[in-house]
């Protein structure tokens, strides 16, 4: 079972939700580790922010990869915690090498703030709670919809959506959806025209423009 710790941290009552971890398939052999796969996904649904934590001296491994895809799926905040950090032999620019290596195999989702700790030596791990809450103010963010067409819509204008059989795509509207997981609709004359590499487009711009660091948001297009 999750373990459950009450903390007040940073001026915020926290409930955190230590998981047993979730094994390779092919270790998953025994009902006790079935079983601990399901509430750890079901712990991953129950969270608002969670911590993959993976292994430095492992790198990222494709389960961690699946794990991923779980908390993205379910629209939640994410912090990679790259654990065992003192075990690693560093130089200058490690770090920096190392988040970059994170962050590529973490692609298309990159907006992910990455913090190197150790349990063992208790390294980061405030700085790790810290980035957390930040994330959890991220993914509650509501950006008014004057200020969400002021900033986004000349940038549209500068870069509009590519014509489809010699046909304008035009986006006219924004507003943010009232969701637990960032939504956004685009109105426009033709949304179906509308393609994936744009779609990149202008969510890189929302990251852009606004504070949505290791958040999943959505975005939807719908006829004006």
């Amino acid at each position: 079972d999750p373990i459950n710790t009450r903390w007040n941290v940073f001026g915020f009552d926290v409930m955190l939700l230590d998981t047993a971890g979730i094994r390779k398939k092919q270790k998953v052999d025994e009902d006790i580790e079935f079983y601990s796969v399901i509430r750890s996904i079901r712990a991953i649904e129950d969270s608002d922010v969670c911590f993959l934590m993976i292994d430095a001296t492992d790198g990222v491994q494709q389960q961690d990869l699946h794990i991923m895809s779980i908390i993205q799926k379910n629209g939640k905040g994410l912090v990679v915690l790259v654990n065992k950090w003192d075990l690693l032999e560093k130089e200058t620019n490690t770090m920096k090498a190392y988040e970059a290596e994170v962050k590529q195999r973490l692609e298309p989702f990159t907006d992910v703030p990455v913090v190197f700790i150790s349990v063992l030596e208790k390294q980061r791990i405030l700085k790790a709670m810290e980035m957390g809450m930040k994330v959890h103010q991220d993914r509650a963010r509501k950006i008014p919809t004057r200020k969400l067409n002021d900033v986004l819509l000349p940038i549209i204008e500068r870069q509009p959506p590519p014509m489809y059989k010699a046909k304008q795509v035009s986006i006219k509207f924004i507003n943010q959806l009232p969701t637990h997981v960032p939504s956004f609709a685009f109105y426009c004359n033709l949304p179906q025209y509308i393609k994936p590499a744009y779609v990149r487009f202008l969510e890189n711009r929302l990251r852009e423009q606004f504070s949505f660091t290791g958040v999943p948001i959505r975005l939807f297009f719908r006829k004006k």
